[in-house]
C-alpha cells in the first residue's frame, strides 16, 4: 500500500476566476476538495509545495491528507490544470474519500529483472500496452505501483493481468477480458530474418 502524503492547505473564502488569479498572483495554487455528501471546500496550495507533490511519481494515485485551517481531509487527486505554455498547476481538484467506499485508481506499472528475459537478451522489445492500470479498491488498499516481473519471458510472449498479482482487496476495474499489459516483440533483424526465411521455404515448396 502506498504511504499516505501530506500537505498544508488554507482556506479560500471566495470563489470565483477573480478569487483563483488572486490567489495565483501571491504565490498559490488554488483548488477544491469535494464529495462524500458534503460541500465542496475552497482552498489554496502553496505553488512550491504543491509542485513538490507533483514531481512524485503517481500523484493521482496517491492517499493525500489535506490539512485546512488544523482540520484534515483525506482525498485523492481527481484533476489537475496546468498552464498551457509552462505547465504549472494552476488548479487542482481533490476527491474526500472515507474508509467503507471503494475508489477507481490508476496505479503506474513498473518492471523489473529485464536482464533475466531471454526474450530482451535476443534483442527483443519491451512494447509497453499499459503504462498504468486502473483498479477498484479502498483507498487505504491502493498500491503505489504494480510490479511486473521479466524473469523467462520469451519473444512474442504477452504479459497479461491475470499474471499480475493484486493485493487483497484490490481488482482490476476491467473484468470482462484478460487484457494485455505488455508484450515481449521482436528486434526488427529477427524480423527480417524470420520474413526472408519463409520467403525462401516458399520458393523451394514451389520448385
Amino acid at each position: 500500500m502506498a504511504d499516505v502524503l501530506k500537505i498544508n492547505a488554507t482556506l479560500r473564502e471566495r470563489a470565483g476566476k477573480g478569487a483563483a488569479r488572486a490567489a495565483r498572483r501571491e504565490g498559490n495554487v488554488p483548488g477544491v476538495i469535494y464529495g462524500d455528501n458534503q460541500p465542496p471546500l475552497m482552498i489554496n496550495f502553496n505553488s512550491k509545495e504543491l509542485e513538490r507533490e507533483l514531481r512524485r511519481p503517481g500523484f493521482f494515485s496517491h492517499l493525500y491528507e489535506v490539512t485546512v485551517d488544523g482540520k484534515a481531509h483525506r482525498v485523492l487527486a481527481r484533476e489537475l490544470q496546468q498552464h498551457p505554455v509552462n505547465d504549472r498547476a494552476i488548479h487542482v481538484d481533490f476527491l474526500r474519500v472515507s474508509k467503507n467506499v471503494k475508489v477507481e485508481v490508476a496505479v503506474p506499472v513498473h518492471f523489473t529483472n529485464e536482464e533475466k528475459s531471454p526474450g530482451l537478451k535476443r534483442g527483443g522489445v519491451l512494447n509497453i500496452v499499459r503504462h498504468e492500470v486502473e483498479l477498484y479498491c479502498s483507498p487505504e488498499s491502493i498500491p503505489e505501483e504494480l510490479v511486473i516481473d521479466l524473469t523467462g519471458y520469451e519473444v512474442g510472449d504477452s504479459i497479461h493481468i491475470s499474471a499480475v498479482t493484486l493485493p487483497d482487496g484490490v481488482a482490476p476495474t476491467i473484468t470482462d477480458r484478460d487484457f494485455t499489459v505488455a508484450t515481449i516483440a521482436a528486434p526488427s533483424a529477427l524480423r527480417s530474418e524470420d520474413n526472408a526465411a519463409s520467403g525462401e521455404e516458399e520458393e523451394e515448396g514451389e520448385e
